[in-house]
């Protein structure tokens, strides 16, 4: 039996360094950009409120008056990895704090008041994890020595949105956004045999590295609609295109990609798209201080995450299959009006994990698993140009073990968030 563990986990090497990035909210993407959409818990496609609508439903750029919005994220997220099954450790990552900066303005076109133009600069994903080296199995006598295993990840994802809306009547809005996205990646992993007994891993078994780091540029599109049904409802839709990348290119060195046998040195290359998305929203003004809001958001997962792979020089492969599957979002958020310069909401959003227990062992170093979002915020208007907003975000922790019939049955990974912002905005 042990014999056959051993067995996994080297046949599993491969599948372990899944090169591709998560930042764990609704797989790795924000349920909302700055503190207004977080508050709500994302439920913003027929409730906008800052300048951030440009990147969830650029029609909402003609509902939130002239201004602009400065945010600032602190996102902290506890990640780790379990090899207890196999007698291992379990590793937890030393990176638990990252920035995630927004900047949104608009503007009348001309001296049209049915049009506006506007966009801005917008962090919408990125995470990384840095696992040190974790016993994987210990030693087998007679049979194998120790291993151990390391990972690091590094992921920036950033959106220019800009975006031009139309009141077409009364009660209908009308926007688009060109999407101008860039993105970098880093990560390595690595698998070390124990071959002097001194508890680190001295020979390399398996390598993958990443870690010099890529950058690509990409592009897509977003359209969204807000109508007013009556003074109570309105409703809003919004559609964003696949974000097309060009090529995130590595120059490695012979041996930086190894499987037993290591690969040439040379340009390696990995095509990573962001997936088409589409989403629904209502929003109920029930009373004159009380609103609340709705969403359903699907995103194509599958269509950019299950299948990935490096290609190399003369036509070398190295297959990733992340597995990720669509993903089905809800949200929903609470927005109290307590007099006319503080506001006060509270949100709830839930997506299944698009990591199941087939590819757990597959994203050792993407744990994208979280599913039930809580959000409170509030904001406070200075004066008749300035207002201030933050929000609090808790996720609790979520855990997906490898399941059988697996490479590696047993192995689990998990995370937990919490995240704080303020947002300051400017009314012209």
């Amino acid at each position: 039996m042990k014999r056959k563990c051993c067995i996994a986990i080297i046949a599993i090497a491969p599948l372990l360094f899944s090169a591709t990035s998560a930042f764990a909210t609704n797989g790795y993407q924000l349920i909302g950009i700055g503190s207004y959409q977080k508050s709500l818990a994302g439920a913003v496609t027929a409730l906008p409120g800052s300048n951030m609508t440009a990147v969830t439903n650029p029609a909402g750029m003609m509902r939130i008056g002239h201004r602009a919005d400065f945010s600032m994220e602190a996102f902290m997220p506890k990640r780790s990895s379990d090899f207890t099954a196999f007698g291992g450790a379990t590793a937890d990552s030393s990176s638990e704090l990252y920035g995630i900066p927004a900047i949104g303005w608009n503007g009348p076109v001309g001296n049209r008041d049915d049009m506006v133009f506007g966009g801005g600069m917008y962090g919408t994903s990125g995470m990384g994890v840095d696992y040190g080296s974790t016993l994987m199995q210990p030693p087998m006598e007679g049979v194998s020595p120790g291993v151990y295993w390391d990972g690091y990840s590094s992921i920036a994802f950033w959106q220019m949105a800009p975006s031009l809306a139309w009141q077409a009547s009364d009660k209908l809005s009308l926007g688009a956004s060109i999407n101008i996205d860039f993105q970098q990646v880093a990560f390595q992993q690595r698998m070390m045999a124990d071959t002097t007994g001194d508890g680190q891993g001295n020979m390399v078994l398996n390598n993958f590295d990443l870690s010099r780091g890529a950058s690509a540029f990409g592009f897509g599109l977003s359209l969204g609609v807000l109508y007013d049904v009556n003074d109570i409802v309105t409703i809003g839709a919004t559609y964003k295109s696949k974000q097309f990348f060009t090529d995130l290119e590595y120059q490695l060195a012979a041996g930086d990609i190894n499987f037993g046998t290591p690969l040439p040195a040379g340009t390696y290359k990995l095509d990573l798209d962001f997936p088409q998305q589409a989403a629904v929203g209502i929003a109920l003004h029930l009373l004159q201080s009380f609103t609340v809001a709705a969403d359903i958001k699907w995103i194509d997962w599958s269509d950019t995450m299950a299948n990935l792979a490096v290609n190399g020089p003369g036509g070398i492969k190295v297959p990733m299959d992340p597995g990720w599957e669509d993903q089905m979002v809800f949200a929903i958020g609470l927005a109290y009006k307590i007099n006319a310069r503080f506001n006060l909401r509270a949100g709830f959003n839930y997506g299944a994990s698009p990591i199941d227990e087939q590819s757990a062992a597959n994203n050792l170093v993407l744990p994208a698993v979280v599913e039930t979002h809580y959000t409170v915020g509030a904001d406070y208007r200075i004066d008749e140009h300035w207002d201030i907003g933050c929000h609090y975000m808790y996720v609790p922790e979520n855990i997906v073990t490898a399941g059988p019939g697996t490479n590696a049955p047993g192995v689990k990974i998990s995370l937990s968030e919490q995240s704080f912002g303020v947002n300051l905005g400017y009314r012209f």
